[in-house]
């Protein structure tokens, strides 16, 4: 799965017993992920923070908030290198956990909440809770099929999350349980830089001729040392990006080119030529100022525009 696509933040509550008593998991690691929504339209991650830190006369609370900005873990989950501790989401005396997975949902689970409502946007907040989920699921070997149980099922008679927040946008649990094995599923894109390929040899003496010698006989007239150095560096360059013996008789073999020379040879003659060619709508002249420019850039490994 792509784990970079978010960025998780990690600021956590103070220690108190009623909220984040400071515990490990006894699992070590979670063993399973409740999905809870806040049942507070419209209240984001920050909110939940706030509240959860100054709430002193009830024991509640969860270890994640996410919203339509952030991924915010209010007490350590163990994605991070502080280890997981207990969060107290779901009632003790309710025995749907550990029926089905052996324990309390406050020993050996997560407790990871969507808020939605309000102004929040759901489909941004939805797309961030899926990826945490999925990544909780593929960092702990966790079946996000089996693993992820909603606050509803394991507290039917009282609670009615995660499932509320869904029916916002005509989903259900089912969508979201299958988005999060789709998102487990999903592959970093990797960009593979061109490889260089050799100049046309007919490419390199034209662009020396019409350009690069001109400039060098300008600079040595204008007593320019560092000038015409450079451009005849920049001659060099171009003929063993072109497999041309800078001595008669040499073996050459191909040099890329770097791309600092492609950048000035664009800006300084080709492009120029370009914009000229098209004021007089010279659609030859274009595509030739065109395709010198893309030999130039395969020449230096670079996409070709």
């Amino acid at each position: 799965m792509i784990k970079d696509k978010y960025t998780i933040e990690r600021r956590y509550i103070d220690k108190r017993q009623n909220v984040r008593p400071g515990s490990r998991l006894v699992s070590g690691t979670p063993g399973f992920l409740v999905a809870h929504d806040t049942g507070n339209p419209g209240a984001t991650a920050d909110k939940h923070f706030e509240y959860f830190q100054g709430l002193v006369n009830r024991s509640a609370s969860a270890q994640v908030f996410i919203d339509d900005k952030k991924i915010l873990e209010i007490i350590p989950t163990g994605t991070g290198t502080d280890p997981a501790e207990k969060a107290w989401h779901v009632l003790y005396n309710v025995t749907a956990d550990n029926e089905k997975y052996g324990d309390d949902a406050n020993d050996i689970a997560l407790g990871v909440e969507l808020c939605y409502g309000g102004k929040i946007d759901f489909p941004e907040a939805y797309k961030r809770f899926v990826w945490y989920l999925a990544y909780c699921c593929d960092k702990w070997g966790l079946n996000p099929l089996t693993h992820i149980p909603s606050h509803k099922q394991l507290d039917p008679t009282r609670k009615s999350d995660i499932d509320q927040a869904l029916k916002t946008a005509d989903k259900t649990l089912k969508d979201l349980l299958y988005d999060v094995a789709k998102e487990m599923q999903q592959e970093p894109v990797v960009i593979v830089a061109p490889t260089a390929v050799q100049l046309p040899a007919n490419v390199a003496q034209t662009l020396i001729d019409e350009y690069v010698s001109p400039a060098w006989f300008a600079a040595r007239q204008a007593g320019d040392s560092a000038g015409t150095l450079h451009l005849h560096n920049l001659a060099n360059n171009l003929r063993m990006a072109a497999r041309i013996p800078l001595q008669p008789g040499s073996s050459a073999p191909f040099t890329q080119l770097p791309k600092s020379n492609v950048q000035e040879l664009v800006f300084r003659w080709l492009s120029p030529g370009w914009t000229a060619a098209k004021v007089k709508g010279d659609k030859t002249a274009m595509a030739y100022y065109n395709n010198t420019a893309n030999h130039l850039r395969r020449a230096a490994g670079m996409p070709t525009e």
